[in-house]
């Protein structure tokens, strides 16, 4: 009898731990910029080399750019579709190391609001060694701060 209650405890005790162990995060979190905004990610896929991200912000942007983590992945189109229904279909054809920013590509001084952002990609090295997670970075507009002109003394 007192070994089946140690034998209960015992496995008590490991579905326990196990519990606390699977549901702890295994997402590190990342450094956003100040000023810049993750407008969404992406796990790269070995057999579809396209994807899409629908951005949820109602921000204005005035640049977005790319980093990927775990792979490198070679970025060769890119389609970004505003608010308004207007497209900017930049020329592209950037190796993206992991790890690093790709380069700033620029919306315009204003800031656009961005519905979505599609790029078609090649994922670099063996499916065995896992996928690159894509993430993508808007650059929130910041409007000017008008200063009232200066007063003339009175003479």
């Amino acid at each position: 009898m007192i070994i089946n209650k140690k034998i209960i405890v015992l496995l008590l005790l490991a579905t326990t731990l196990l519990t606390a162990i699977s549901c702890s995060s295994t997402r590190r979190s990342i450094a956003i910029e100040e000023g810049w905004e993750l407008l969404g990610e992406s796990k790269a896929n070995f057999v579809r080399d396209r994807d899409n991200i629908d951005v949820m912000s109602s921000n204005r942007f005035t640049a977005i750019r790319f980093i990927v983590e775990e792979k490198n992945i070679h970025l060769s189109g890119l389609n970004i579709v505003y608010q308004n229904g207007d497209k900017l279909n930049p020329v592209m054809d950037d190796e993206l190391v992991a790890g690093q920013y790709s380069r700033d590509i620029e919306l315009g001084p204003d800031g656009k609001s961005i519905r979505s952002i599609d790029f078609s990609y090649r994922t670099k090295g063996n499916i065995l060694k896992g996928r690159a997670n894509i993430l993508v970075f808007g650059k929130r507009y910041v409007a000017p701060v008008a200063y009232p002109a200066p007063s003339q003394p009175i003479q």
